[in-house]
């Protein structure tokens, strides 16, 4: 049997204790790969709404609400994913990320979504999309607006943030002159935190794209029309500042970040508060798809179920749900048209595919409180015979937490409904699983398994007969 990687490295080397704002800053990546954004973004924009907070002289509870409005802004965002894929047949990923960069304007969105809709598609497909998208664009705007921006708030709130952070995620595409979604909100019903990171995100979006001037540029032009002309004219102080854009470029944006006042004074993170944040991403990854709803804890349950068969102690069973909960988060890279295709993958769609779990594992490695379940998000595709990926670990290379993991995961994405097949019953999932005993997966994890998912029935049954 492989070492546990638990016993030979989490309960030795793992902190004891993590800061909220360094935690959700490194998994802020997790939130960039949604949009398609360049690595940091929503650090990026942490950074600018900040410092526009502080040319505002707000006080210092407004700076932190502020602060963690714009680390979180995008934690709703996975959740329109599908529908984007769907209505406009399109890489959800790419459409997004690009559509942030035209301008403002009726016209300019229409060009946009005509240039991009349904461009692998049939002409009679794209057709289709056109007309329903011209018929329906104003709906269509408000549905997807309405589902990431509640989405975002309902995360918020699970994580314990205060009503202000949950204003401030539901109301970030509201406008200035009232033309924003989802609520058509004006002037001052917009939460202020919420223009600051409207704000702060086209900010970040047009200086990475064509430089500060473009940036200031573009703030400058929608001043009155997207953002509240006193919060233009704090940017613009606040951009004079020497410090100001080379920090955006610097290597060391994260701990620059880190040094500002409300990550200084960022509250610890026990282990309660950690399983309530892990559990929440757990959710921005199971959102993207319809056909992975519920998957993270559908894999948690039987990692849990194998775990205690196996006679893992109540804090490595702890550590274990967290690795199960967070084992898909590079998902959140790989487009809807990959993850939702009826059909055979082609091979670049399968290479997508196949980088998941290290993406997974480059996020995990950013979070201290993560780092030591990484190895094994990475090696929930490998297999014992050395044919699995990304690595093709094999045999006692693979750790005993990554062989649980492995079995429950496979077992989940058998039993549950896929976009080319319908849920398979369990007998022939475990018939699967059976065949490929000893090659692909561990024995007696398949045996543990069996065993709770036994034990399971009987209490419901015994349940029902009561």
């Amino acid at each position: 049997m492989s070492t546990s990687l638990y016993l030979t490295n989490a309960s030795r080397h793992r902190p004891q204790e993590f800061k909220l704002a360094e935690l959700l800053g490194a998994l802020s990546y997790a939130l960039d790969l949604t949009e398609g954004q360049p690595a940091g973004h929503c650090m990026r924009c942490c950074w600018i709404g900040t410092r526009i907070g502080e040319a505002l002289d707000l006080p210092d509870e407004a700076l932190t609400d502020i602060f963690y409005t714009l680390l979180l802004k995008d934690v709703g965002c996975s959740s329109n994913a599908a529908r984007i894929c769907e209505l406009y047949l399109a890489d959800d990923i790419a459409f997004k990320r690009d559509f942030k960069t035209i301008d403002p304007s009726l016209s300019a969105a229409l060009r946009f979504v005509f240039a991009r809709t349904g461009l692998e598609a049939g002409l009679s497909e794209r057709i289709r999309a056109l007309v329903n998208v011209i018929q329906k664009s104003g709906k269509i705007a408000r549905e997807l607006m309405e589902t990431r921006c509640h989405r975002g708030a309902d995360i918020a709130a699970r994580m314990r943030f205060s009503q202000a952070v949950q204003e401030g995620i539901l109301s970030l595409d509201e406008h200035w002159d009232g033309s924003g979604q989802p609520q058509g909100l004006k002037r001052a019903q917009i939460p202020q935190i919420s223009n600051i990171a409207l704000m702060a995100q086209v900010i970040d979006v047009f200086h990475v794209e064509n430089g500060a001037e473009a940036a200031v540029s573009e703030v400058a032009a929608r001043s009155g029309v997207w953002f509240d002309p006193d919060l233009v004219a704090a940017f613009m102080t606040a951009q004079a500042s020497a410090d100001f854009w080379p920090a955006l470029t610097s290597h060391d944006i994260e701990a620059k970040v880190f040094s500002m006042k409300p990550a200084m004074q960022s509250e610890p993170v026990d282990e309660d508060f950690l399983d309530d944040i892990t559990a929440a991403f757990a959710d921005v990854v199971d959102a993207k798809s319809p056909f992975t709803a519920d998957h993270s804890n559908r894999v948690t349950l039987y990692t849990d179920m194998i775990a205690e068969e196996l006679g893992l102690g109540q804090a490595h069973r702890r550590w274990l749900r967290r690795a199960a909960l967070l084992h898909d988060l590079g998902k959140l890279a790989v487009s809807n048209q990959i993850l939702d295709k009826p059909g055979k993958l082609d091979a670049d769609e399968w290479a997508a595919i196949k980088r998941h779990p290290g993406q997974s594992e480059a996020i995990l490695l950013r979070v201290s409180a993560f780092a030591d379940i990484a190895p094994i998000a990475v090696a929930h595709h490998e297999r014992l015979d050395g044919k699995g990926y990304p690595h093709g670990l094999q045999g006692d290379e693979i750790c005993l937490e990554a062989r649980i993991l492995t079995v429950a995961d496979v077992f989940d994405a058998l039993t549950a409904e896929r976009p080319y097949r319908a849920a398979m019953p369990i007998s022939k999932a475990f018939a699967i699983l059976d065949n490929d005993a000893g090659t692909a997966f561990d024995p007696a994890c398949i045996a543990a398994l069996k065993c709770g998912l036994g034990k399971l029935n009987a209490t419901v049954s015994a349940a029902a007969a009561a």
